[in-house]
């Protein structure tokens, strides 16, 4: 006769218990028992069980359960099992961290971590076999609906007028962003720091596509000095050229790819010299050239344009493709392809959290036919999707890594790139807690060559999730443990660091519209003379477009009521203490650069806030 003590813990969540009974059964390697205990799950409680067994079941290595139900299937969200054995100094545990629903019987292995070569028992590998076939079967694509918002209300002729719109209390930043958008100084900020810094970069030469006429000499004198001192920097939207407009309530809209050539003061300020809004063409008609010393509408509307192609390349490229979606595809082919008992799935699940449902949500809410992108966006109805394949087809495994990117734009050591010095940091301590973790389990290079789940994850991400993508530099097999930590860090910084630098910019930089417009109503302009505020007015979205554009910005902006931060999960799907230890250390590394960049905000003009780890999320939620 031997006595067992088991815990069980109910998550915290709304409606996470249940008043349905509860069955457990305690599988050993001698033997399994059938558990007689009355269990009603509370939300947020643990309750603990004493039960003595008549047999000796050996060591644990499952614990079952099934929820059953009578009239109603009431779900459980279980956050985890715990179990003594008898004459046993410590805990074995059985990590859930999901919702029990039907009468299926759930079957959770001991929380260690194994590859598969060490399922020394059959019993491991035809549970990881299973496990694995049974995820193939549901991770595809889920179907979720958001309702949508509307918000009318009377036109206007004047910038003033999209104060109508705001609601609710502005953040500083954002309200900086209102009263100080016409500034070139903050319109250069924002390639460093605003909510999309992905794409500018140092210039090596002029671009071939900046069209310099005659009577531009000192403009090309100017723009050569800079070259020369290492001071010039280019952002190019040439990815939006040809790309068909969007058509809303009957009424065209309108797109450019504009090229703008800026320059770094001594100061360390960004500041514009000069804006193209579209190549040259095959026609004799020379595009314009927009410069600060034109008329202030003229330039003004130049910037505008430029606003508005960002809007298109962040959302799109940056935002949707190189975050959501690279995360999704990590998400789907981890579930396919690690089971729960692989060391890569316990260190990954943490940081896949909800992306498959808010990213459902993108699909059927904002890139949708009818959707958000086809009702306010000027690349909606269509050229959001050619737009997207463009994008994919220039995704590569070093845009996707802060030291390869960043190296690569000429952006390293920039005292102003704040986004550039916060994401090596995070980078560094992510890269540091993923190689603890690694070095745990693959002690050789052969032993990460010779993982058949760990290769077929990598398979699946780069060859299906990413489209062959081998031919831009992501790898298709792991041949060494430093190759398996960068690509595994890179995949925690996308799901985490990355998504919080693109995405918690919109509230504080969107939410004023003729800052980032969502859409332009006029043709870009071809002459400097005739631009009035009824031409500004007439290019900006309308009442319904901006309400729009303000409605999904506070949705997708705000900070989320059950925000985890980064490193800081409950779920404790790994056992034992060198893994405790490595997360506690990533967790006090983070902590270090919290109080770091908090110092270094506090002498800055504009505090940059994105990438403090207390406002990373674990995963992408939103």
């Amino acid at each position: 006769m031997g006595r067992y003590r088991i815990r069980v813990a109910t998550g915290a969540w709304l409606f996470s218990g249940s008043y349905n009974r509860v069955q457990l059964w305690l599988v050993g390697a001698r033997g399994e028992t059938e558990l007689k205990l009355q269990l009603r799950p509370v939300r947020g409680e643990e309750e603990e069980f004493d039960h003595d067994v008549p047999e000796d079941l050996g060591s644990l290595q499952f614990v079952k359960l099934r929820k059953q139900h009578s009239l109603v299937d009431d779900g459980w969200f279980c956050d985890r099992i715990t179990v003594r054995g008898p004459g046993a100094s410590e805990e074995v545990a059985f990590p859930c961290y999901r919702w029990v629903q039907g009468e299926g019987v759930l079957s959770l292995p001991e929380g260690t971590a194994r590859l598969p070569r060490d399922n020394a028992l059959d019993v491991f590998q035809k549970h990881r076999e299973k496990e694995l076939k049974d995820r193939q079967q549901i991770y595809w694509a889920l179907e979720i609906v958001l309702k949508r918002v509307y918000t009318l209300l009377s036109s206007w002729n004047n910038l003033e007028d999209f104060d109508q719109i705001s609601w609710g209390q502005r953040s500083v930043l954002a309200e900086r962003v209102r009263q100080c958008w016409q500034d070139d100084e903050l319109f250069g900020y924002q390639f460093l720091n605003g909510t999309n810094p992905m794409l500018l970069r140092r210039s090596t030469h002029l671009p071939s596509r900046l069209v310099l006429p005659l009577g531009t000499e000192e403009l090309r004198a100017q723009l050569e000095k800079e070259l020369q001192n290492g001071s010039l920097f280019e952002a190019d939207f040439i990815l939006l050229d040809g790309i068909t407009a969007n058509v809303i309530r009957g009424e065209k809209q309108y797109l450019a790819a504009p090229l703008v050539m800026l320059k770094m003061e001594p100061n360390g300020k960004l500041l514009p010299m000069v804006i193209q809004l579209q190549p040259p063409s095959s026609s004799s008609t020379t595009p314009p050239l927009f410069l600060p010393s034109d008329p202030p509408l003229a330039w003004l509307l130049a910037k505008t344009w430029v606003r508005n192609s960002d809007f298109q390349l962040h959302e799109l490229q940056y935002h949707l493709l190189n975050t959501h979606l690279v995360a999704e595809v990590i998400a789907v082919a981890t579930m396919r392809c690690l089971p729960e008992l692989h060391p890569i799935f316990k260190l990954l699940i943490p940081h896949i959290r909800y992306t498959m449902e808010i990213n459902t949500r993108a699909r059927t809410q904002l890139i949708s036919h009818g959707g958000i992108f086809d009702k306010a966006v000027s690349t909606g109805g269509g050229g959001h999707v050619d737009l997207l394949r463009r994008a994919m087809a220039q995704l590569t495994y070093c845009s996707l890594c802060p030291p390869d990117d960043l190296a690569d734009r000429g952006l390293l050591g920039i005292p102003g790139a704040l986004y550039a010095q916060d994401a090596l940091r995070l980078w560094e301590i992510t890269a540091r807690y993923v190689e603890g973790i690694v070095h745990l389990f693959y002690q050789r290079d052969d032993i990460v060559r010779g993982d058949p789940e760990l290769q077929a994850w990598c398979r699946e991400i780069s060859e299906v999730g990413l489209c062959q993508a081998q031919g831009r530099g992501f790898p298709v097999s792991f041949q060494s443990q430093a190759q398996l930590c960068h690509f595994l860090t890179m995949c925690v910084f996308t799901c985490t660091a990355q998504h919080a630098a693109i995405n918690q910019g919109q509230l504080d930089w969107y939410a004023w519209v003729p800052n980032a417009p969502c859409t332009m109503r006029m043709p870009p302009p071809t002459t400097k003379e005739d631009v009035t505020m009824a031409t500004v007015m007439g290019s900006l979205p309308d009442v319904r477009q901006a309400c729009l554009q303000m409605a999904i910005t506070w949705h997708l902006g705000r900070q989320q009521p059950d925000m985890v931060p980064l490193g800081h999960h409950k779920e404790k799907y790994f056992s034992g203490p060198k893994v405790k230890a490595m997360l506690n250390q990533f967790q006090a590394d983070l902590e270090n650069l919290e109080r770091e960049i908090t110092a270094r905000n506090e002498l800055l003009d504009l505090p940059y806030e994105y990438l403090k780890p207390s406002r990373v999320e674990n995963s992408v939620t939103i």
